[in-house]
């Protein structure tokens, strides 16, 4: 994708790719030596616009152990690449729980942007059956909700759409979607497909705190 012309004032570098962007389509790497022996690799992802031109390159960064002892509870650090392989994004999930049994130890993930600068963060809310998160900008400020659905299994080759709200819950703002992949991809793999749409003139900031969103929605819902 190339640089916009345009480019939003006080836009952290890296960032002003998603100020022309209504939706982004976030590709999990299929790894074979995971689809053939289930050992747990470091994952990877392409991330591109509605044409399919390649926005973003994002590559998890946790050790062997880790990985393969934690499986989807694991704590991560993950780089979000431009085209010229600079970070300008990075995402850190601290080990908690996720389980309804223990509300003072939910998930959260922090979005930096660029690296050690805090732009959002994602932080799960205590809930029994559906799925709640809120959104919070640097200074700790409610900004969004995002709500999922009780049942997070694809059925009949569907989506998996977790809804992301107002702060008060009333008006819809955008969607986070898990994107039926094909049967075998399904079975066999781990590697997803995701959708996100958020409005064009959301916040950048907040837009690369929606994709933090989509990785945390990932690991806890849909990775093996």
């Amino acid at each position: 994708m190339p640089i916009p012309r345009v480019i939003p004032q006080n836009c952290p570098n890296g960032l002003e790719y998603l100020s022309t962007l209504n939706q982004l389509l976030v590709i999990q790497k299929v790894e074979a030596i995971e689809a053939l022996l289930g050992f747990e690799t470091n994952n990877k992802f392409t991330i591109k616009n509605s044409a399919g031109q390649k926005v973003f390159y994002a590559v998890e960064d946790t050790d062997c152990c880790t990985r393969n002892c934690c499986g989807p509870s694991r704590p991560f650090e993950m780089k979000i690449l431009d085209n010229y392989r600079n970070e300008v994004i990075h995402l850190s999930r601290p080990l908690a729980c996720q389980s309804c049994c223990f509300p003072c130890c939910l998930q959260r993930i922090e979005v930096f942007s660029p690296p050690g600068c805090l732009v959002g963060t994602v932080e799960q809310d205590w809930s029994i059956l559906t799925p709640i998160f809120t959104i919070r900008n640097a200074a700790n400020e409610e900004v969004l909700k995002i709500k999922g659905p009780i049942c997070h299994f694809s059925m009949c080759g569907g989506d998996v759409e977790f809804k992301v709200l107002s702060k008060d819950k009333k008006n819809l703002v955008g969607r986070i979607s898990k994107q039926w992949s094909g049967l075998l991809r399904e079975m066999f793999t781990d590697a997803d497909h995701f959708g996100i749409s958020f409005p064009m003139d959301l916040d950048v900031r907040m837009k690369a705190v929606m994709l933090g969103a989509c990785f945390l929605i990932d690991l806890m819902f849909f990775e093996m």
